[in-house]
């Protein structure tokens, strides 16, 4: 146990070297953390409840979801009644409407009938394999079907369009080039959203609140200004009102009802600048097949009129002089250069599936979170000081061994989070300072331990042997029971608690490699040094 060969201590040496070159960064001010090199930059940031910031709690329209997904069964029936094979393969359907929450339609030849309901049972098929449906399909009057959505495929709806608007606006906040926002899914219908250093909520609230759903469709020449002013158009065609500030005069624009284009073939959006005007626009590029229907579009529309629609309003109608090849376009309107940003990070993180509303929203200020951390600090430096004396004071040697040991300790679970980016809350100063308390248990085992191996007539150094030996499966078994106990904190908790479990995780690992391992690469070098006969502990 105490036969600690060189390669062994050049290891532990450079593992200690490298947790405190690791853990200095996260001491120095931002300036100067700004100016070492990119490899250099690694420190342990700071929660929302230390840097300030801001919180949001969202909650999802569940109202304007089930419609979403009364839309989308009404398009995927039309889809499902096309046949694959041509038009002697369709199904000839009439009365289509949606009631309430059924969707129900004629199938108009009665030969057709079963082959109208495989065709959407094949479409209406849940996920997984618990044979449970999305939607229940009936036939009444011999030949309507009507359509009515199950409970479990509600719910199944409710949590697919959660995980997707909690990853869409993880997307856009992480855009912002901020670090370590937290966003986590609240109950069935909520999101959390902290975002620590960020003092601009409004500006986050407007990000998060856009649903980005960007198409491009054609402006219906054919309609009569007059008669639309009263609310009639012709059909296929629907008014759709210009965004605020846009439209130079004109109020609304009567548009084709089908979508030329839409957002979701975007690959690309960035903010740019107008060559000719220099006003901030929004650049975007389509993918291939977006690129060539809006190549072939604009090739046999020339001299008409096209708009961009965002979020249900105009921004842009302008005239289509030439095909528009290569997959690229630009959208402009009354933007800064913040605003066509947001614009463009909202475009290339997709359309937030269901319409989000802010209900909860908190601003933590910088000096809060100062004086966290100067109490916490405060607290760390009392713990340690009295942790220290007390080892001193009863063990001697053995405890400035031990004393050693927790410095090292320190250093490398800062270094740990910060190689990890991991983020230090206020949870995690209590996790951290009962770490150091905790730190010296080992320790304390291993010293009472050889206490008792000198009581008993032992050699010194068969009782130093003994004494780590017997005393370190003690402390493997106890910190194994805490690491289980973290985990399941982390595996079951959210927030903070997490962040107390990530604290205590390390700690114990690294307390348990210092207390051990360290200290006994201490003794065992000076006892090959010194070689005493006895020792005071």
């Amino acid at each position: 146990m105490l036969d600690f060969p060189r390669w062994k201590t050049i290891g532990i040496s450079i593992i200690l070297l490298l947790g405190i070159l690791f853990s200095i960064p996260s001491f120095l001010p931002q300036k100067t953390f700004d100016s070492l090199p990119g490899i250099a930059q690694t420190k342990v940031n700071l929660g929302l409840d230390l840097a300030g910031g801001s919180h949001l709690l969202l909650e999802a329209d569940i109202a304007d979801l089930r419609k979403t997904q009364l839309s989308n069964m009404e398009k995927t029936v039309r889809t499902a009644m096309r046949g694959e094979r041509g038009p002697d393969d369709d199904i000839a359907i009439g009365e289509l409407r949606i009631q309430g929450s059924q969707i129900s339609f004629l199938v108009r030849e009665q030969t057709q009938l079963d082959d109208a309901r495989d065709r959407l049972f094949n479409e209406t098929r849940g996920a997984g394999m618990s044979g449970q449906r999305d939607w229940n399909i009936d036939v009444i009057d011999t030949t309507r079907i009507v359509l009515t959505p199950t409970s479990a495929g509600q719910t199944q709806a409710v949590a697919h369009a959660m995980d997707t608007a909690r990853d869409i606006i993880d997307r856009r906040v992480n855009a912002l080039g901020t670090r370590e926002p937290t966003i986590i899914r609240q109950g069935n219908d909520r999101i959390v959203v902290q975002v620590p250093g960020l003092q601009d909520p409004a500006a986050l609230k407007k990000l998060i609140g856009e649903t980005a759903k960007l198409e491009f469709r054609m402006v219906d020449a054919n309609a009569d200004p007059n008669e639309a002013a009263a609310g009639r158009v012709p059909v296929g065609s629907e008014i759709v009102p210009y965004a605020e500030g846009e439209g130079q005069g004109r109020a609304f624009e009567v548009l084709r009802r089908q979508v030329m284009i839409s957002g979701e073939q975007l690959i690309d959006a960035r903010q740019s600048y107008d060559p000719q005007s220099n006003q901030p626009v929004v650049s975007i590029r389509f993918d291939s097949g977006g690129s060539n229907t809006f190549a072939k579009v604009t090739a046999q529309s020339v001299g008409q009129r096209f708009a961009m629609v965002l979020d249900g309003k105009v921004l842009s109608a302008p005239s289509i002089n030439e095909p528009i090849l290569g997959g690229s376009a630009q959208i402009s309107g009354s933007f800064s250069v913040a605003s066509a940003n947001a614009l463009a990070i909202s475009l290339r993180s997709g359309a937030l599936p269901v319409k989000m509303a802010v209900v909860e929203e908190r601003t933590v200020t910088p000096e809060l979170g100062a004086d966290s951390i100067r109490k916490g600090a405060i607290a760390g430096i009392i713990a340690t000081v009295s942790v220290l004396t007390l080892m001193l004071i009863v063990y001697g040697r053995f405890g400035v061994y031990a004393c050693i040991g927790l410095v090292f300790n320190v250093f490398l679970i800062i270094a740990i989070m910060a190689a990890f980016n991991a983020t230090l809350t206020l949870p995690g100063i209590a996790g951290f300072v009962l770490t150091i308390g905790a730190a010296v248990d080992a320790n304390v085992l291993i010293n009472e331990r050889i206490r008792e191996e000198l009581h008993r007539g032992r050699k010194v150094f068969q009782a130093v042997e003994l004494g780590y030996s017997e005393a370190s499966r003690a402390i493997f078994d106890a910190n194994v029971t805490n690491v289980i106990a973290a985990s399941l904190m982390f595996w079951f908790g959210s927030g903070p608690i997490k962040g107390f479990a990530v604290v205590l995780t390390i700690g114990i690992v690294t307390s348990v490699f210092t207390a051990v391992t360290v200290t006994r690469m201490f003794v065992a070098h000076w006892l090959r040094t010194k070689r005493p006969t006895t020792i005071n502990i």
